[in-house]
């Protein structure tokens, strides 16, 4: 049996890194959105319009996370804790959509507001967290 490597572990890719924040980026930035378009659909028909584009742009920026999270880790070397969050956030999300389908506004306000503020601190997370592992 050869001995165990002492040799550190080789940083993950910085494109790779720069490729999950920028997709958890464009997650939360779609969140964002669809807190700004809810207020907007109660009022116009454009809000509803807007809030149902914005919903399908938000689930699709969750898949991508969830994909960048992947790659980030598999092939890039980074931790597989992002993809961790990643998933929780598409399971939200799908729920969220079940919720504004089955027109629940009482489970899926909250679940909104909970998404944004999920996001939002595993970006900050994300931001100021090195990437690199420790020795």
């Amino acid at each position: 049996m050869p001995a165990p490597s002492t040799a550190p572990a080789p940083a993950p890719s910085r494109a790779y890194n720069t490729t999950l924040k920028a997709a958890l980026a464009l997650q939360t930035l779609a969140l964002l959105f669809q807190a700004g378009t809810a207020g907007a659909l109660l009022v116009s028909s454009q809000g509803a319009l807007l809030h149902d584009a914005g919903s399908r742009v938000m689930y699709g920026a969750s898949m991508l996370y969830v994909i960048a999270a992947v790659v980030a880790w598999r092939p890039g070397g980074g931790s597989p804790r992002p993809i961790l969050y990643a998933s929780g956030l598409l399971v939200l999300a799908s729920a969220q959509v079940a919720l504004g389908v089955a027109h629940l506004p009482e489970y899926h306000v909250p679940l909104g507001v909970l998404m944004v503020a999920l996001s939002t601190l595993d970006l900050a997370r994300a931001l100021t967290t090195d990437p690199r592992p420790a020795r």
